[in-house]
């Protein structure tokens, strides 16, 4: 009898998934999804009465997480953390910094302040979870959130584009370097999502209009939206896909 394909399975059951910036916005959203689909998720971030609400939103719905104090920008005790916990199956790191100005306006304590987190603590976390895995002889699925910013120029957004096409090229480099050990790892490039973090673009009228005129569908992006590709990437739906970005942006990197 001829065999016919599968849909492969999204189903993230079994998995242990560490969620950083989990206290809000999109990283809020995927530690949702990833418990929905069955992950047990670690809830990652330095505010911790908003991952205790988070928590016990998940509970009440009968799944599973616990809550794990981390700034990402110290990156020895991140990385002490990450070693001496469990390997995480699932790495989704959105936390992130946003301070926005004009080129020539840019100061060096935003500069840093922005590759403090959206780099440096991006890199350092990406290569403790995955030294653990190592370790432990598993593979995995890590995921960043990055930016369409990596891809194209913005308004005010020099130092933050800069920051996130830097996330964009160590991914390539560690898929390179990672694959051998069936570890995968890959980017979500979201257009201006509704969160707190974008809160003062939209409330700048000229900003908002110039958004919503580059994004072909005629919208700004819901958290939700974001959810959908981060199942994916991190189920085993995803298999062969590392080194690579999926672009949620409404078509403004289209042009």
């Amino acid at each position: 009898m001829k065999k016919f394909p599968k849909i492969p399975s999204f189903n993230l059951s079994g998995k242990r998934a560490l969620v950083t910036g989990a206290s809000s916005g999109i990283g809020l959203g995927c530690a949702i999804a990833f418990a929905e689909k069955g992950a047990k998720v670690t809830l990652a971030s330095r505010n911790m009465e908003a991952l205790s609400e988070l928590h016990n939103y998940i509970k009440s719905n009968g799944w599973h997480s616990e809550i794990l104090p981390l700034d990402i920008t110290n990156v020895e005790q991140t990385s002490t953390k990450i070693l001496q916990n469990y390997p995480f199956d699932i790495l989704l790191n959105s936390a992130g910094q946003a301070r926005h100005s004009p080129a020539l306006d840019t100061t060096p304590s935003d500069f840093d302040a922005i590759m403090d987190i959206n780099l440096r603590g991006a890199y350092f976390l990406t290569q403790a979870v995955a030294k653990n895995l190592v370790k432990n002889n598993k593979k995995g699925s890590l995921i960043n959130i990055s930016s369409q910013m990596a891809h194209v120029g913005g308004i005010e957004r020099a130092a933050y584009c800069a920051s996130k096409s830097a996330v964009e090229g160590f991914t390539k480099a560690m898929a390179i370097e990672l694959g051998k050990y069936k570890i995968r790892i890959n980017t979500i490039c979201p257009t201006f999502i509704l969160t707190p973090l974008t809160q003062a673009s939209f409330d700048d009228p000229i900003k908002k209009k110039w958004i919503l005129e580059k994004i072909k569908l005629g919208r700004a992006g819901e958290v939700e939206d974001v959810m959908g590709a981060a199942i994916y990437l991190a189920s085993d739906a995803s298999n062969l896909v590392t080194g690579t970005s999926i672009m949620v942006d409404g078509g403004w990197t289209a042009d």
